[in-house]
C-alpha cells in the first residue's frame, strides 16, 4: 500500500466530505430532512431507499451517527423502537445540500447524460 502524504490526511475538504459524500448519505440525510417531524424510523426510511440493502441503510447511518450527522433514539420497549433524526450538526449542513440538489437539477441534462 502506498504512503497517504501526511497534506491528504489533514485536508480539511477530504476529511469532511468522506463522511457524507458516498452513494447513500446525502439521500438518508435529504430524506430524513424532509419528514415534517424530522424524525424516521428504519423501516420507513428503508421503504423511501428501497434500492439500498438493509445492511448498507444500517451502516450508512451508523457512519452518520458517528460523523454527528444524525443522532439515534432507542426506546426501550419491546420490540425495541429506534427513530433517526438529524443533528444540530445535520441541519446546518442541508442548507448546502439543497443547494447541491437545485444545481444537480439545473444542470442534469449537461452533466447526466453526456
Amino acid at each position: 500500500m502506498p504512503d497517504i502524504k501526511a497534506e491528504y490526511l489533514t485536508c480539511p475538504i477530504r476529511q469532511v466530505i468522506s463522511r457524507f459524500g458516498d452513494k447513500w448519505s446525502l439521500l438518508v440525510l435529504y430524506t430524513i430532512n424532509e419528514r415534517e417531524s424530522g424524525v424516521i424510523r428504519f423501516n420507513e426510511l428503508h421503504r423511501h431507499m428501497s434500492d439500498c440493502s438493509q445492511k448498507m441503510l444500517s451502516q450508512t447511518l451508523k457512519n452518520l451517527e458517528q460523523s454527528n450527522l444524525v443522532a439515534r433514539k432507542v426506546y426501550p420497549e419491546f420490540p425495541p423502537r429506534v427513530e433517526y433524526s438529524l443533528t444540530r450538526t445535520g441541519q446546518s449542513l442541508m442548507p448546502a445540500i439543497m443547494a447541491l440538489i437545485a444545481w444537480g437539477k439545473e444542470h442534469f441534462n449537461e452533466v447526466v447524460t453526456r
